[in-house]
């Protein structure tokens, strides 16, 4: 089976970068265990492991902001996957951006690049912690 031939951490979890199909553009990091991955194969929908939950996390499932997956690939070393997607809402990241990797190292400093397309608290709402969002 071809989930058989992914080098699985020893929790069971391997990390997947999630690429924006349109543009090329790294959204953000995951990490999938052996079910999200199949879900996702099967529903074409980006399910991913919440590390912090401990549960399955349907990407979107609070906010609406779904993934649909255009392609799984599989690294080299058959550790890491890429997941090509769609990004409903132009927004990937819980703090409320396009993307997850908004800071850059400006002398020796982490710097915001990007703002918010919509502030976090309108989307989880105002007692919404970094655990409860999506």
């Amino acid at each position: 089976m071809w989930l058989d031939e992914i080098k699985w951490d020893q929790d069971g979890l391997v990390p997947a970068v999630v690429q924006e199909q349109e543009t090329g553009r790294l959204l953000m990091l995951a990490w999938m265990n052996r079910e999200a991955l199949q879900q996702t194969a099967e529903t074409g929908d980006a399910v991913y492991w919440s590390r912090s939950r401990q549960r399955l996390w349907r990407k979107g499932e609070v906010s609406g902001h779904v993934q649909h997956v255009h392609a799984v690939q599989l690294d080299c070393d058959g550790d890491t996957v890429l997941l090509h997607v769609s990004q409903k809402g132009g927004i990937a990241c819980h703090t409320g951006r396009h993307s997850c990797f908004y800071r850059r190292l400006i002398d020796g400093e982490w710097r915001e690049f990007e703002s918010p397309v919509k502030p976090a608290g309108q989307i989880y709402g105002s007692s919404a912690s970094i655990h409860d969002s999506d």
